[in-house]
């Protein structure tokens, strides 16, 4: 059972059956938000979404990166992502239509940031990860 649909630009309909939400900077202890910062945290949350589902694929969604009129610090200017990092296992409809359509469906592990907690829901999602290209990336799974 899905937690939600999500109605990608393609048409593709995805379904959410695993959702994890973090604060981008939570447990920030020093430092400010700056480019090595977040891109440590991207590359955690790549790392552990690759070892939580080895044989699903993992896509980042390139997050919005947003540049204030700050003092820029030690390690260069203050960069800030969206607060909440989301972390969403999918699943569609098998890719290869000669799979039979009841013992597979395709599989991607999707990464994205947004401003709110929210469940993304029909066509209500991002529209980035509206956007994500499945049939490039997905890879099809034996249920």
């Amino acid at each position: 059972m899905s937690l939600t649909r999500v109605v990608l630009t393609s048409g593709r309909s995805l379904d959410l059956f695993e959702l994890r939400f973090s604060s981008t900077y939570g447990g920030m202890l020093e430092g400010y938000p700056c480019k090595p910062v977040n891109d440590v945290k991207i590359k955690g949350l790549v790392r552990a979404a690759e070892q939580a589902r080895p044989a699903t694929p993992v896509h980042l969604v390139p997050p919005a990166r947003e540049y204030p009129d700050q003092y820029a610090g030690g390690f260069g200017p203050v960069e800030v992502l969206p607060p909440v990092a989301c972390v969403g296992a999918f699943h569609s409809t098998a890719l290869d239509r000669d799979h039979d359509p009841v013992l597979y469906r395709s599989a991607l592990t999707i990464i994205w940031f947004q401003p709110t907690p929210y469940v993304p829901s029909g066509c209500d999602a991002e529209e980035a990860l509206r956007e994500v290209p499945w049939d490039e990336l997905a890879r099809d799974c034996e249920v």
